[in-house]
């Protein structure tokens, strides 16, 4: 069983995180947003309070959308991103955010928008030697708020993520290719981008707007939606700028 929690009153919005992580990382999000939307917070199978469940990212998907109320928002960050696009896939959302996220995290000879294999398993053994200890130095990278560091480091080692969800979770980024899946979404789309983000290239806004997608670029790394700029794209006309890139 995976674990949610649901605040707030309005259009239902749901919140997925990355890899390693789990849902308290959007505290301050759901803060600043649970007056104006009804917001569901997931932790994704093995990470935080939920229980791992067997399988690949079809499983992952199945057992997220079983939580999802309908119609919702949903938002995806990084890894809970790719699992956004397959959800979307799956069953009819209203809108599909993704920050600092892409349908493919792997770069090969037909996507340039990714990152090397082998950077990223140097990348990812290198977080699994320590990874409380790695996730705690990665956000203290993307903010400089001390409160904001301490709630998310107590919330890093009061739920950490299982040996388990930890590989099955590497198995889904790096092989996850959901490019003709996100090609054939006909809901609205929004991204938000990290302009220094080494995991997800910024020069993939050009291939969004180049699919019609409303792309926001923030002055910041892997974690967007700590900088203190971001706000829900839905809230915003967002307009692609060549010019931040």
């Amino acid at each position: 069983m995976l674990y949610s929690n649901t605040q707030g009153f309005g259009v239902d919005l749901v919140l997925l995180h990355g890899w390693g992580f789990n849902s308290e990382l959007f505290n301050t999000l759901v803060d600043n947003y649970k007056n104006q939307y009804r917001i569901t917070i997931i932790d994704l199978p093995g990470h935080g309070r939920s229980a791992n469940i067997d399988g690949g990212i079809n499983e992952w998907c199945n057992e997220i959308i079983k939580i999802l109320p309908k119609n919702s928002i949903l938002l995806g960050w990084s890894l809970g991103g790719l699992l956004a696009i397959k959800i979307a896939s799956k069953i009819t959302l209203s809108k599909l955010i993704l920050v600092a996220s892409t349908p493919n995290f792997i770069q090969t000879d037909f996507w340039e928008f990714g990152i090397y294999l082998n950077n990223f398993e140097k990348f990812s053994n290198t977080l699994k030697l320590n990874l409380s200890k790695a996730l705690k130095r990665f956000i203290s990278l993307q903010t400089k708020d001390k409160l904001k560091l301490k709630e998310l480091n107590k919330a890093i080692e009061q739920y950490p993520v299982t040996t388990q969800a930890l590989n099955q979770g590497l198995e889904i980024l790096f092989n996850t290719d959901l490019n003709n899946q996100f090609k054939k979404l006909s809901i609205p789309i929004e991204v938000v981008l990290g302009k220094y983000d080494t995991l997800v290239p910024v020069k993939i806004s050009h291939w969004y707007h180049q699919n019609n997608i409303k792309t926001l670029i923030l002055n910041t790394g892997h974690l967007p939606f700590l900088h203190q700029d971001f706000v829900l794209p839905s809230m915003l006309e967002v307009k692609y700028n060549p010019n931040n890139t």
